[in-house]
């Protein structure tokens, strides 16, 4: 769409064709279903072709999910907390610092453009609403990253074995959005460890660190 993105007037709105559609019910439009309890609904130009310029996610999580980590290339994102309570982080690309915001009702985080980030709920239950800039806006999703780039690319960049990185992002075989799937074993063992506030064991080349040491 040629007008996607900021549009400073109403001319994509001809008087000639009449007052257009202007209204529309967002939830038979879901962007992503994890479960009943863990769902994002969207609303963009492909809904409400006379909105330019602007889209919005209804976003609903349970702790234990997260929206996971991404970024827009082509549109900044404002996350307004309804209920519940979340942390947002998010990499400064131009300091290479890591920010983590705790935010609740009435709070609002902005993520510039193209910033990678992240969303995890603090409280049982989290409900936010999420606007952005561009009425088409996009999505990288950190799950394509990791299952679509052949691992060797890792070892030759970073000088990890390709081997443990492929097997590392198996468990990785579609698109996650809100995650983790509950069908991995993973997600099961480690979710419940963070649960019973057992001891994290961290490995860095060959040597052994508790959550104490680092």
């Amino acid at each position: 769409m040629s007008k996607s993105g900021f549009v400073p007037d109403n001319s994509n709105i001809k008087k000639s064709s009449g007052t257009p559609n202007l209204s529309v019910n967002y939830k038979q439009n879901v962007l992503f279903k994890r479960n009943d309890q863990n769902i994002a609904y969207q609303l963009t130009s492909t809904q409400l072709p006379a909105m330019l310029g602007g889209a919005f996610v209804d976003l609903y999580m349970t702790k234990g999910h997260m929206r996971e980590p991404h970024w827009h290339p082509n549109a900044w994102e404002l996350d307004v907390v309804v209920s519940g309570e979340v942390q947002v982080s998010i990499l400064d690309p131009d300091t290479s610092s890591m920010h983590n915001y705790r935010i609740k009702e009435g709070e609002v985080v902005f993520i510039p453009m193209g910033w990678w980030h992240w969303i995890e709920p603090l409280s049982e239950e989290a409900h936010l609403h999420l606007f952005f800039n561009n009425d088409q806006f996009e999505s990288t999703e950190g799950s394509d990253v990791l299952r679509l780039t052949p691992p060797i690319v890792f070892q030759k960049a970073y000088g990890v074995s390709a081997n443990e990185v492929a097997e590392a992002v198996a468990p990785i075989t579609d698109t996650v959005v809100i995650g983790p799937p509950h069908d991995h074993s993973f997600y099961q063992k480690s979710y419940l460890k963070d649960e019973r506030d057992e001891k994290v064991v961290v490995k860095i080349n060959e040597k052994v660190l508790h959550a104490e040491d680092k």
